[in-house]
């Protein structure tokens, strides 16, 4: 399947990530984890979740078509 990612980064460092995979985000710093609990609370994972769907979907469907064009 298709793993869909959306990294935070600050200062260079990355301290935020939704991962389709696990359906939520996850924090790698102090101040990731607490952003990661507030957002999994939040309105932004359903925004994400929207995302998620709006953009595998479509590219899954292109993806999808385009094997079907060269057989």
């Amino acid at each position: 399947g298709t793993e869909f990612i959306d990294s935070y980064v600050f200062n260079k460092a990355e301290y935020i990530r939704f991962n389709s995979t696990v359906g939520r985000y996850v924090g790698y710093t102090e101040l990731g984890l607490k952003n990661a609990e507030a957002w999994n609370k939040g309105p932004q994972l359903g925004q994400e979740q929207g995302e998620l769907e709006r953009f595998c979907k479509h590219n899954a469907d292109l993806h999808y078509r385009a094997i079907l064009d060269k057989t």
